[in-house]
């Protein structure tokens, strides 16, 4: 009865053409060994061939923060000098120069991928949900050639934010002695318009002092002298104030003198744009040591696998039509 129950087995087997013989299977393909080693070779081939030809991607990746105060102490000082107490701290002046550096990185980032042979620049905050300090990375095709354009790069746009910067303190300084002179012509106009009227009160003095025919001083004080009683310090009084206030300079008051040294301090300034940086180094452009691709090892290794994959299905193939009976 069990000799009955396995042919029925086998019979039920053998009738049903969706099964497959693994060992039927493993059986072909040992035959036919040479065809899968064939294709594999041919494969790994290829792959060789491709590995030579293929442009190699190396990563140098450098970390950078915000300038250290003396990095921009140049562009600090003068805005020191050019808005006294109402000039930005030295903090927010970090963060901004920072920022703006950060932006003409992104700038150029977005040029350089939009080249006919694009290049691959990428910046990134270096510690998640932080600003700074930012990671910035470069694909050369060499590890020398990606640690030098990366740091080529950033050179640049240094560079680029010193002359903005430059540009901008100069624009501010004409600004700024285009608003002080014109304060000091305001004083100097009060100043002589004070003077003017000092001298027509003394001459309405003298005037009255002849019509009265008060020639000498009639008071013992003349701290106490007030308009109404200049007349009593007689003609002979006031015909030398006139002279004296006529050839008096002009009287300033003590802001007149702070804007003017204020005025030749910014005069004085001397912009140097290669001294402001915009950025400090964390860490500097590295020298990969690992190519980004092609991975040799594992480009081999698929390119095997799907050789043999192939040749196994070449002979599996051939042999199943081979074998093909169409059914009666």
């Amino acid at each position: 009865m069990n000799q009955d129950n396995n042919n029925m087995v086998n019979n039920h087997t053998n009738s049903n053409p969706e099964s497959i013989d693994l060992i039927d299977v493993i059986v072909q393909l040992w035959k036919d060994k040479l065809t899968v080693i064939a294709f594999t070779v041919f494969a790994i081939l290829l792959a060789v061939i491709y590995l030579f030809v293929a442009k190699e991607k190396w990563t140098s990746t450098a970390i950078i923060t915000q300038p250290d105060a003396a990095q921009i102490a140049t562009y600090n000082n003068a805005l020191n000098v050019i808005y006294g107490n109402a000039a930005p701290n030295i903090n927010d002046l970090q963060q901004r120069v920072v920022t703006r550096f950060s932006s003409s990185l992104s700038a150029l980032s977005e040029s350089l991928d939009n080249l006919e042979k694009p290049e691959k620049l990428t910046i990134e905050p270096s510690v998640k949900g932080q600003p700074l300090p930012l990671q910035v990375s470069y694909v050369g095709d060499s590890p020398k050639n990606a640690q030098t354009q990366i740091a080529k790069y950033i050179q640049q746009v240094d560079e680029q934010i010193g002359e903005e910067l430059g540009v901008d303190l100069t624009d501010n300084i004409k600004l700024q002695i285009s608003t002080l002179e014109d304060s000091l012509k305001t004083q100097e106009t009060v100043a002589q318009e004070q003077k003017e009227l000092r001298i027509k009160q003394i001459s309405e003095a003298l005037k009255f002092a002849n019509e009265a025919k008060v020639s000498s001083p009639q008071l013992q004080q003349t701290s106490d002298v007030t308009q109404d009683t200049m007349v009593l310090l007689g003609s002979e009084a006031l015909s030398s104030m006139i002279k004296n206030e006529a050839t008096r300079p002009l009287v300033f008051s003590p802001a007149y003198y702070q804007t003017k040294q204020t005025l030749l301090d910014i005069q004085n300034l001397k912009i140097e744009p290669k001294t402001i940086h915009a950025y400090r180094y964390v860490m500097k452009p590295t020298l990969p040591i690992r190519r980004d691709s092609p991975k040799r090892g594992l480009t081999l290794v698929l390119a095997a696998l799907l050789g043999g994959m192939i040749g196994a299905g070449v002979v599996l193939g051939r042999n199943a039509i081979r074998n093909y009976k169409p059914q009666a």
